[in-house]
């Protein structure tokens, strides 16, 4: 072969190879790109909530993040709105609470507004829960007095859907109240964990993966457990940090009836397995 034919042939394999790399590059560049643009997008979102409050009938709809930006504003609104419907008191709401109610409503496609049973709760308030029934679920440090947690249901959506969401969020708290007077779901800003507590199967059926922090009735943690611890510290400080609750004795002792359970004169499912004796509707 001629000298120059080949050294031809050389640099045009090394052209082609030369784009051919650049072409890789840049197209693993765009699909880097692609996912921090969507990162990018979910941070900079502007979540709007609507509310009817069962209490005071009260109605409001509020835009409480701009731009992935809280609105000072919409939160001082919310604090009004969510204030102790009983005493009038207000605190100062944990501002997550509201991404957790956000993306929940979002993932069971929510088309009417959320119905709240019950949020702030004054310490006087909670003391007279407390003191009202020897059979109330009402806890002596409720995450209620701490302006972290909200009661509530939404209309058209099962309730079980309601809790599966907030149990895939591995955000804070979720209690389960189907037979209540008034059934409904609670959320709170607290320490990963749910009530009652769900057994292996009933895990699986929301984490078929396993990834979860969430343990069952037998205290073993599924299989993708650890998988899942990792995902939450990764997290780390930001609006989706979270704290996974430590193993309770109490908790397995009576089978995950614990201080947990939180809401007013209701007495989880757990403490009344046949079903709707010894539950008592949410105070009027």
């Amino acid at each position: 072969m001629p000298i120059g034919f080949a050294r031809q042939s050389l640099f045009a394999h090394k052209a082609g190879f030369t784009a051919g790399y650049r072409i890789g590059l840049a197209s693993l560049l765009l699909l880097m790109g692609a996912g921090s643009v969507h990162d990018a997008t979910a941070e900079n979102e502007t979540r709007t909530l609507s509310f009817h409050h069962t209490h005071s009938n009260e109605d409001l709809t509020v835009t409480f993040k701009r731009y992935g930006r809280y609105d000072e504003d919409a939160l001082k609104q919310l604090n009004h709105y969510l204030r102790d419907w009983r005493s009038q008191d207000e605190t100062v709401m944990d501002r997550h609470l509201f991404d957790i109610l956000w993306e929940v409503y979002r993932d069971v496609d929510g088309k009417v507004p959320i119905q709240i049973v019950s949020s702030y709760r004054s310490p006087a308030t909670n003391a007279m829960l407390r003191h009202r029934s020897a059979h109330s679920g009402v806890a002596r440090f409720s995450q209620h007095m701490l302006g972290h947690a909200m009661d509530f249901y939404i209309p058209g959506v099962p309730l079980e859907q309601i809790r599966y969401a907030g149990l895939r969020l591995q955000r804070g708290g979720v209690g389960f109240y189907p037979t209540s007077g008034s059934p409904f779901v609670h959320l709170d800003t607290g320490s990963i964990r749910h009530w009652p507590r769900m057994t292996h199967d009933q895990l699986v059926k929301v984490f078929p993966d396993g990834r979860t922090v969430h343990v069952p009735t037998d205290g073993v943690p599924l299989k993708g457990y650890e998988l899942a611890k990792a995902d939450i510290e990764k997290r780390g400080s930001g609006d989706d940090a979270a704290t996974i609750a430590k193993p309770s004795f109490l908790a397995a002792l009576f089978k995950g009836k614990s201080n947990d359970e939180d809401d007013e004169g209701a007495t989880p499912p757990a403490a009344a397995p046949t079903g709707r004796r010894g539950q008592r509707a949410p105070d009027p």
